[in-house]
């Protein structure tokens, strides 16, 4: 199968607007004596204000990852290996061994060219759901310690990318909590402050619940969904905590 029929079978609405423009790149680069003139995606009339929000399929995700990756990876002006390692142990729990490989080398194109993440975010934004959203930064945290460190740069990134996204600021902050932990992390993670009292602690653990719930992202394939299940792990491990300390039932 050629790449083009490939990327075309994956995606949906990520083959427009500003992603569709990278992947376009890559396609002119790579195959068929294309060129990203030619593979004119960045002119789609479809994409717009007006262009209506579709269901996000796993190749719309997948392509969504693969810039978001891209631009983490580079924030800090070195790609590592255990960077690549992660993105492509996730890419083949995700697609298979295929797939994933083609995604690599997408991947490795994306690296070498210029991101405009405001315009690739909105894209994001406009098409993709909420929960979507919030595993993608989920992944993108993942991505950042692959390296057992948290990254400075790398962490402002993912930051700037949430609000991009239309994440709002207690949201990027309760999935940080989950990877960057200190004393009020399982707080951070509620989305509450350590003043709250027993019963908002309560309220906000069910509100967490039903955004995290992995249900809303098991459209988005077997690996998305496992990794959703350890957040709201995580979650549950906070509350639990939390309880704990104040002897809560």
């Amino acid at each position: 199968m050629s790449a083009l029929k490939w990327i075309g079978g994956v995606a949906g609405w990520a083959l427009g607007g500003p992603l569709g423009g990278i992947i376009g790149y890559f396609i002119g680069k790579m195959f068929d004596g294309m060129n990203s003139g030619e593979y004119a995606v960045e002119n789609d009339r479809s994409y717009g204000n007006t262009y209506k929000r579709q269901q996000t399929h796993e190749g719309d995700f997948g392509i969504s990852l693969l810039v978001l990756s891209a631009a983490v990876m580079k924030a800090d002006a070195s790609v590592k290996r255990s960077e690549l390692d992660y993105v492509k142990a996730f890419f083949k729990h995700q697609f298979g061994q295929e797939k994933a490989a083609q995604y690599i080398l997408i991947l490795k194109e994306i690296l070498q060219k210029d991101i405009n993440l405001p315009e690739v975010c909105q894209q994001i934004r406009m098409m993709m759901d909420h929960a979507s959203r919030l595993q993608l930064l989920h992944y993108l945290f993942g991505l950042s310690l692959s390296d057992g460190s948290a990254c400075e740069a790398e962490i402002q990134l993912i930051k700037r990318i949430a609000s991009y996204l239309g994440i709002s600021s207690v949201d990027f902050e309760s999935i940080k909590a989950m990877f960057v932990k200190n004393t009020e992390s399982a707080y951070k993670i509620l989305e509450i402050s350590p003043e709250a009292s027993n019963e908002e602690v309560k309220k906000a653990y069910k509100k967490m619940a039903i955004k995290y719930h992995p249900d809303k992202v098991s459209h988005l394939g077997e690996d998305v969904q496992r990794q959703a299940k350890e957040k709201f792990q995580q979650l549950n491990a906070a509350y639990e905590e939390i309880k704990k300390e104040r002897g809560m039932n």
